[in-house]
């Protein structure tokens, strides 16, 4: 038994990695092959079954992970990024969350003859829509930032108001018997708020202080972190039922606005966390949906959808952006993305088993319903989001652009080669003359050190998605490489070659890990491209074709060319390493820095 207990657990891990391994593959939201997995583990084969599996640890250990996730959701939310944005922010998680509720409560008793307390639970759920779904839609459809920042701020901000709301609808419902009702829920409403603001914002503080004086050694942050996330939900909850998400997410925002905290390295681990919890729980949760439910809710379930996404949802916007500076298309797009995640899931189901429990017989019905909205809205939104944002060109381009670091004579060099092959290039370097030749030469730069807090503020990473260290400093080199590596990956930073590694012995070496990958060649250092290109070397695009292939260029240039880039016929740039060497076919482009003595 507790040998297939763990097989279980163990495989749910494996499912929800090879889930995103597949969606990242195939460019499509992994929420829809996640909740496909559940489906299949549970209803369709019956070989997943949560409740027998977690028993009463299940809600447990669903409130902590969409406590973690909240938290680590939070931390991104910076003041900075919404301003002039902020009473569009403001109305979307208070008058706008309002008509949704009342819209789709109002649709729920008419449309599927709940009664007047069921429906307003299930409409009260249905404000929310959620980071565990709208970040990773974001990041496949990746709207501009405004609209980015709006969905992540209303997606974070409105779970623990939209749980809080639930639970005064639930405190209503179940004291309503004894004739207290309104009275108990206002009380309940103070409660939950003093507790959720107080504590978050203490618990916020505290451990900002311990992060900013170094009280705590490096190692210990992530777990540290973890732990009192956890901590403090559990003790919120403890002193206030169901106040625990408002702590953590007050929590989180307390730390990622206080002055001289650095969060970067808390935040990458808590990234990394949410990914295998959004995973695992949306399995779990999926597969706990019962075909027999929804099938007893038939086709009017699909009404409630269509009020959800046609109705509620526009009506909210408009509310929520009138007298904004947003385009008709954006607010289009804001209309269009509101799917629901586990935060709805979850709250559903805890509140729906209690329902039950005081002798409400609908109650049952809100799981199978609350799941035809997610999959609905998630299905719907992952399949046309990202073309509606295209089409409304509201979209970021394609990540083809680089960031150089230098705008010496080689970055400007390489970065006109790669404009005038179709490529955006961004050159930043803290030297006014570098900035000064580059701007005369029509580059696009940034004036700055790009590892500064400045760059992180100012610096226009819109359609970048490789960063090549070209500066003569191989520590500048690398630090950028580490600093951009969680932006773009590991596999797309490269940087030149040291002039001194050849000579250096390994304790006053740049770990190579930190630079990325070695660009063009061993030997290609900064200096030995800087003294080619002083001497008139010119970086020269051929075109392959069937009468001068790759042999016939190798053979006419020999050792004269450095190869630096080949661009294949589907336009993608491939950059030649020390480890990597493309191998060009017919149609291909290659880029080369060639000597001043060739023809």
């Amino acid at each position: 038994m507790s040998e297939m207990i763990m097989l279980q657990l163990a495989a749910i891990g494996v499912i929800s990695i090879l889930c995103q391994w597949l969606a990242w593959w195939i460019k499509l939201p992994a929420i829809l092959l996640l909740l496909l997995a559940g489906i299949i583990a549970g209803p369709v084969s019956g070989w997943l079954d949560p409740d027998a599996l977690l028993g009463d640890l299940l809600f447990p250990i669903v409130s902590l992970g969409v406590a973690v996730i909240l938290f680590e959701g939070s931390l991104t939310l910076k003041f900075q990024e919404i301003r002039g944005l902020e009473d569009v922010v403001r109305r979307f998680v208070t008058s706008g969350l309002i008509s949704t509720w009342m819209i789709v409560s109002v649709a729920t008793h008419y449309t599927l003859h709940f009664s007047w307390q069921i429906a307003f639970l299930f409409g009260a759920v249905m404000v929310v829509t959620g980071p565990t779904v709208i970040i990773p839609m974001l990041r496949t459809v990746r709207p501009n930032a405004r609209i980015a920042n709006i969905l992540r701020w209303e997606g974070i901000v409105i779970d623990p108001i939209g749980a809080l709301l639930a639970v005064l609808v639930f405190e209503f419902i179940i004291s309503g018997k004894t004739g207290t009702a309104l009275g108990h829920s206002f009380i309940i409403f103070g409660q939950v708020l003093a507790v959720g603001l107080l504590l978050g914002a203490l618990a916020g503080y505290a451990f900002g202080l311990i992060l900013r004086h170094h009280w705590l050694p490096e190692y210990l942050h992530n777990v540290a972190t973890l732990a009192l996330v956890l901590g403090v939900f559990a003790l919120s909850n403890h002193v206030q039922h169901e106040s625990g998400l408002l702590t953590v997410t007050i929590m989180g925002i307390w730390l990622a606005n206080m002055k001289a905290v650095d969060t970067d390295d808390i935040l990458h681990f808590k990234e990394s966390l949410s990914v295998l919890m959004i995973s695992g729980l949306f399995i779990i949760l999926a597969a706990r949906i019962d075909f027999e439910d929804i099938r007893q809710l038939g086709w009017l379930a699909a009404v409630i959808f269509l009020v959800v996404q046609f109705i509620a949802r526009p009506v909210k916007v408009i509310i929520a952006t009138r007298g904004s500076t947003l385009t008709w298309q954006e607010k289009v797009m804001l209309t269009w993305i509101a799917p629901r995640g586990i935060v709805a899931a979850a709250i559903i189901s805890l509140f729906a088993i209690q329902l039950e429990k005081h002798g409400y017989q609908q109650a049952y019905l809100l799981v199978p319903l609350t799941f035809i909205i997610i999959i609905g809205t998630v299905v719907l939104q992952s399949a046309t989001a990202g073309w509606l944002a295209r089409k409304l060109r509201v979209a970021e381009p394609e990540p083809k652009g680089l960031l150089l670091i230098g705008a010496n004579s080689v970055a400007r060099k390489i970065a006109k080669a790669l404009i005038d092959n179709g490529y955006r290039a961004l050159l930043s370097d803290s030297s006014w003359e570098n900035i000064r030749n580059a701007r005369m030469e029509g580059l696009n730069v940034y004036y700055g050190n790009p590892v500064s807090e400045h760059a992180d503020r100012h610096l226009n990473m819109v359609g970048i998605g490789k960063m090549l260290g070209l500066s003569p400093q191989d520590e500048l080199n690398a630090l950028a490489g580490m600093k951009y590596r969680g932006d773009f990956g590991k596999q797309s930073i490269y940087t030149l070659a040291a002039a001194a590694d050849s000579k250096s012995a390994d304790q006053h070496r740049v770990a190579n890990k930190h630079r990325g990958q070695i660009l063009f060649a061993e030997d290609a250092t900064f200096s030995k491209l800087a003294s080619l290109i002083g001497q008139g070397a010119e970086i020269k695009a051929t075109r392959l074709s069937k009468d001068f292939d790759y042999a016939s260029y190798t053979e006419k240039y020999g050792n004269i060319a450095l190869p630096l880039f080949a661009i294949d016929s589907k336009d993608t740039l491939h950059i030649y390493t020390l480890d990597s060497k493309p191998e060009p076919k017919i149609d291909w482009t290659i880029l080369s820095l060639i000597k001043a003595t060739t023809d």
